[in-house]
């Protein structure tokens, strides 16, 4: 989920004519959204779901992934729809 929130965060980006720097942070914040908000709307939505099972998928995997991975990922996206 992390690389389609980012692909469509890009092409708003293009859309919208942001920045470089804009443009990799609104594409980083829209790639971090499904660990942010997950643990919140499995909550609700479905309260008997065990936590222990969606924070450690949504805590444990797209995290790490973000931070060794996704951001020059993020930071090259910026600059491609940015510059």
């Amino acid at each position: 989920m992390p690389l389609i929130s980012a692909a469509l965060a890009s092409i708003m980006c293009l859309a919208i004519g942001l920045s470089p720097g804009d443009s990799a942070l609104l594409i980083t914040l829209a790639a971090s959204s499904s660990y942010i908000a997950v643990p919140a709307a499995m909550r609700l939505a479905l309260p008997q779901a065990q936590p222990s099972i969606y924070l450690t998928l949504s805590l444990g995997v797209t995290f790490p992934f973000n931070l060794t991975l996704g951001l020059p990922i993020y930071l090259y996206l910026g600059q491609l729809v940015g510059g």
